[in-house]
């Protein structure tokens, strides 16, 4: 499977994903730890990425997002931003509210 191939399937597979160095667990950056922490405490379900363990995506994604940085945060496909955006989503309870609508739709 082509990488952007790959990229796509997994968007499509969860509603939302973060890109991200390292795990929510085990987060490799201090950047994708914020973005993963602003997620958890959004009640966002979200599949994590690590573009880490993957060098095919960590190189492909940028150009496929049209986004140069890690993380990258896709609800339903589409690109929110990074780490900065993720936070300031979640100071204004905008997250929160993206979350749900997402949850809504699946069920």
């Amino acid at each position: 499977m082509d990488i952007n191939e790959q990229i796509r399937a997994t968007l499509g597979e969860h509603p939302i994903v973060l890109f991200m160095k390292g795990t929510p667990e085990f987060p490799m950056c201090g950047f994708s730890a914020r973005a993963a922490q602003a997620l958890t405490k959004a009640g966002a379900a979200f599949h994590a990425v690590n573009v880490l363990a993957d060098p095919r995506v960590r190189a492909a994604l940028p150009h496929f997002s049209n986004w140069p940085t890690f993380p990258q945060l896709f609800i339903q496909g589409e690109l929110i931003g990074g780490c900065d955006i993720i936070e300031d989503l979640h100071s204004a309870g905008e997250l929160a509210r993206m979350a749900g609508d997402v949850a809504g739709a699946v069920h």
